[in-house]
């Protein structure tokens, strides 16, 4: 497989923008099947690791959070690990990512992985040439031991062109709420474009196994990538439609001659809403 074209962009059409009327029926009712695969998960004490990868800006935390917006945190969570501390890069590379590992009738979501050591490690120097070939001999090892054990795992490569990814750089520039997503090593892979995708042949050639294949979504189109992704996570695994209990609302008993203490004895939040709905009519007058 080959999920970004070299430098240039996709190799075949531009992918068309799914339209949002069209995007929010579909995501309703595929969460929806993501809750039913969250209660699978739960009563067949399955174990489940979804490992989103890509280049930066393209996608992968707008995937995750719709994945997960609608789920149980207590079942699904989401696993974002920061820079290893000197105690982690002295143990065995995998060791940190194991604790973080499902338990029976769990689900998770690793934004970003061990193929850091693929992908960025690699491109950025953080890693020896020996680490690096360490990583590509011993991770088809790794994977496959996870798999043996019964543990659904399912990797998923977000593939975006040079120019969008560009142009979302651009856009996080320009936007205080999003600024924080953009560091100096996200655009210094704008730089670096080649030297990521040739990272990501190689990673690809090691790691796309049989027992554990990647997965491309192309992501030029946030909506489309989404849909697509959570689509082809459901069809591929074995859930049902788990029974729920009935669950019926009691009726509220009558008073028992409970009176609630004075407000004024309490600390409130002063009510800013109302002070917008104020100003609003004040600017409209």
């Amino acid at each position: 497989m080959n999920g970004d074209a070299q430098a240039g962009g996709h190799a075949g059409a531009p992918q068309s923008r799914l339209a949002k009327d069209t995007y929010k029926r579909e995501l309703f009712r595929l969460q929806t099947e993501l809750v039913k695969l969250q209660e699978w998960v739960r009563a067949e004490g399955a174990r489940l690791v979804v490992v989103f990868e890509g280049r930066d800006a393209a996608g992968k935390g707008g995937v995750i959070k719709r994945v997960t917006e609608r789920l149980n945190p207590r079942v699904a969570r989401t696993v974002a690990l920061p820079v290893p501390t000197d105690r982690e890069r002295g143990q065995w590379y995998f060791q940190r990512y194991v604790g973080h590992l499902p338990t029976a009738g769990e689900i998770v979501l690793f934004d970003r992985s061990w193929y850091n050591r693929a992908g960025v490690e690699r491109v950025m120097g953080f890693c020896t040439e020996q680490e690096h070939r360490r990583f590509l001999h011993q991770c088809p090892v790794f994977e496959r031991l996870l798999t043996e054990d019964g543990i659904l795992l399912r990797k998923y490569w977000f593939s975006v062109s040079d120019a969008v990814q560009e142009q979302r750089f651009r856009s996080r520039l320009e936007d205080p709420t999003r600024r924080w997503k953009l560091s100096e090593m996200d655009l210094e892979s704008v730089t670096r474009w080649e030297a990521y995708s040739r990272a990501k042949d190689e990673m690809f050639a090691h790691t796309d196994t049989a027992e554990a294949p990647w997965y491309v979504v192309e992501s030029d189109d946030k909506r489309s990538a989404r849909i697509n992704m959570i689509a082809h996570l459901l069809s591929t695994v074995p859930y049902r439609d788990v029974p729920r209990p009935e669950l019926t609302l009691p009726p509220r008993p009558p008073s028992t001659g409970y009176r609630r203490p004075p407000r004024d004895l309490q600390t409130r939040v002063p009510d800013h809403a109302g002070t917008l709905e104020s100003d609003a009519a004040r600017d409209g007058s």
